[in-house]
């Protein structure tokens, strides 16, 4: 797939980006992809109101791609201290495979050089080992730190115990 065009999400973004983000990881739409979460995560991924929070932070960037006029993917980038966080890596269920989450991660490799991180820093499911291999593909390393899984129904109800591994990689 060729190159498709990335722009800074705005706030008249936030309802497309709800519906692509929740669709790409939870309910049977994601399971059209290879991200889905719905086997270990209950509820949705994110809402309305994080949304704006995220595109609203003076030291993130959320990154959207379209094609026509439909969202089909974003990451969201935030500058930090010592590195630069990836979150939130999507990918329209329907287009997984093309090369697109490749895209989105060679993005974030020239964003940290332009904001003088030498590290990206991500969490990611410690029980979804396709991704993390996905992931360590594209230069990620895990690291020994381990988070537990964010409390609460912010960002879905798991269904197990679930733990988040930190991986790393610089650039």
């Amino acid at each position: 797939m060729k190159s498709l065009p990335l722009t800074t999400a705005r706030l008249d973004d936030v309802p497309g980006l709800v519906q692509l983000v929740n669709r790409s990881y939870r309910g049977d739409s994601s399971r059209l992809g290879w991200t889905t979460e719905a086997d270990l995560i209950d509820g949705t991924r994110i809402d309305e109101t994080s949304l704006q929070m995220l595109i609203n932070n003076p030291d993130g960037r959320l990154f959207v791609g379209w094609i026509d006029d439909e969202i089909c993917c974003c990451v969201y980038l935030e500058t930090q201290p010592t590195a630069l966080y990836l979150g939130m890596l999507t990918v329209d269920p329907r287009m997984q495979g093309q090369g697109v989450g490749k895209q989105l991660l060679a993005t974030a490799d020239q964003y940290a050089r332009e904001q003088g991180c030498s590290v990206i820093t991500m969490t990611v499911v410690a029980q979804r080992p396709e991704l993390i291999a996905w992931y360590e593909r594209h230069g990620f390393q895990p690291t020994e730190e381990t988070l537990p899984f964010p409390g609460g129904t912010r960002f879905g109800v798991p269904r197990q115990p679930l733990t988040l591994v930190v991986l790393r990689k610089a650039v």
